[in-house]
């Protein structure tokens, strides 16, 4: 299976690592240039992990499954590159070194210690789809360091992240942090099959009944890694691609709304060429939805209003929800007045239930009224009892 999943993730970081190269035209700081490193890395232990590029390695240096320490050692450096990376974000430099220092130490002397227990131990053969089962089996010290300081570090980088990312400057930036912390529970699995293997093997059984687990959980934990560390860098281009999808669905949502109003108020629509672009669209639509509605003011009944409000009450709306219904049913029920030639009234009513504050929540809103124009039971109603003299005496008692 290695065979197959470990030249894809290695595929992945290296197109990551290329896709990031560029940044160092612009940017050589520390920060980028151990994030570089870091997905180099990530490419380099997956491409020496795939069974035929582990077995050419290891016989270039001339040391028996040389490629496994080689491959766990990096990812130990690893893990020592994304605390100091995270370390850095979210801490000055002076203080992200002196909180960086115990952590390198620490993994420096697992460093060492892998190697010298990995010396010491006698390999007949490679095993380049089994390593880690048989040193679990026959080398459990080994094995056990670098789980202990793989998994304290999964943990670390963790919580770093989480930390940082409440704080993080930019969307992206926070959303790529959550989801490099997500990687925690596919690592702590990878873990937990290891140490599986060394508990097995002082019993003389074989893990290799559960190593499709340990593949599979740090693919999946690689890739969801590589993800989060660029996710800051092109997720950009995820926004611009969702906002110009979101902007056709609002034209085609305020399309409906903007052709009955403008209808019987045409005079705000302006005519629009037919290579005007979209967010220029967008925007004169809703220019001209709420020009149209202060000129249906006059067919806007006082009764319609306390109507909406107490159907509003009883369904328990609240918000722009309410907002929304009430204006729907002050223009429905204007649109449905004027279009039966009823006489406008002398009174000059505010047509709005609430004020946005800018454009974006402008258009939000604009979507719900929309909604509500065409699919509530309450602005239906309105329209369709404006005149009912049962509805009319709703307004007022003594009328």
């Amino acid at each position: 299976m290695n065979s197959i999943l470990y030249p894809a993730c290695a595929l992945l970081a290296l197109l990551a690592f290329i896709y990031k190269l560029r940044v160092l035209r612009k940017d050589r700081s520390r920060f980028q240039l151990l994030l570089i490193g870091n997905l180099f890395l990530i490419s380099v232990v997956f491409t020496v992990s795939t069974p035929i590029v582990w077995v050419a390695t290891s016989r270039a240096v001339g040391i028996v499954n040389f490629s496994g320490v080689f491959t766990q050692g990096s990812v130990i450096i690893m893990a020592a590159c994304q605390q100091v990376i995270l370390l850095n974000l979210s801490h000055d430099p002076k203080t992200a070194a002196r909180r960086a220092r115990p952590r390198l130490i620490a993994l420096g002397l697992v460093l060492a210690s892998m190697i010298a227990l990995f010396s010491a131990a006698t390999s007949q053969h490679e095993n380049p789809t089994d390593f880690a089962v048989t040193k679990a089996q026959f080398y459990p010290a080994y094995l056990l360091i670098y789980l202990l300081a793989y998994g304290i570090s999964q943990v670390d980088i963790q919580l770093l992240c989480l930390r940082y990312a409440k704080v993080a400057p930019t969307p992206w930036l926070r959303r790529g942090l959550y989801l490099v912390g997500l990687t925690m529970p596919f690592g702590l699995t990878y873990t937990l099959v290891r140490l599986s293997d060394v508990v097995a093997g002082q019993f003389g059984v074989s893990g290799h009944a559960w190593e499709p687990l340990a593949q599979w959980s740090v693919t999946i934990a690689t890739v969801i890694n590589v993800i989060g560390w660029t996710l800051p860098d092109w997720g950009r281009h995820l926004s611009t691609i969702w906002q110009a999808v979101d902007s056709r669905r609002a034209h085609r949502e305020l399309k409906s709304l903007h052709r009955r109003l403008t209808a019987e108020i045409p005079e705000p629509v302006l005519p629009l060429g037919m290579d005007t672009d979209l967010r220029t669209r967008l925007y004169r639509q809703v220019v001209e939805i709420r020009d149209a509605q202060w000129a249906l003011r006059p067919w806007m009944h006082p009764v319609v209003l306390s109507f909406a409000e107490k159907e509003c009450l009883k369904a328990e709306l609240t918000g722009t929800e309410r907002a929304a219904v009430i204006e729907a049913s002050l223009l429905r029920s204007a649109v449905h007045a004027k279009e039966h030639n009823d006489k406008p009234m002398k009174h000059d009513p505010n047509p709005r239930a609430i004020d946005p504050e800018d454009l974006a929540s402008e258009l939000a809103f604009l979507r719900q009224v929309a909604h509500a124009y065409d699919s509530s039971p309450i602005v239906q109603a309105a329209a369709t009892h404006r005149s009912d003299a049962a509805f009319l005496a709703t307004e007022d008692p003594a009328r």
